[in-house]
């Protein structure tokens, strides 16, 4: 066996493993870009979740106040059109999150 067909016997082997590593190097970063998005969605749920607890609070004050009062004021309104916000807010994005689910 000559030099150069040594070589390449050698090479081919060479070649297929880096292809082969390569293919799972792609394979991670797509899984890992995947899981950010994931974080990302998750997180603006967490914020929405946390929005509506205090859009719930403050409608809920609100309410109390103008039962204390015996009349309704600016705040009960106020923290009724913040609570439909919020809620319109969080219905808006579960909706887009399963439009996504449904075409991924």
């Amino acid at each position: 066996m000559d030099l150069q067909t040594l070589i390449i016997a050698m090479s081919i082997p060479s070649g297929v493993t880096a292809f082969c590593f390569w293919m799972i190097e792609q394979k991670i970063k797509k899984q890992q870009t995947e899981a950010e998005e994931k974080e990302k969605i998750r997180e603006k749920n967490e914020v929405l979740i946390i929005k509506s607890v205090m859009a719930s609070i403050a409608l809920g004050e609100a309410a109390a106040t103008a039962l204390k009062n015996g009349h309704a004021n600016g705040e009960t309104e106020a923290a009724l059109e913040y609570a439909h916000k919020i809620k319109h807010e969080q219905k808006d994005f579960l909706t887009e999150q399963g439009i996504k689910g449904i075409y991924e």
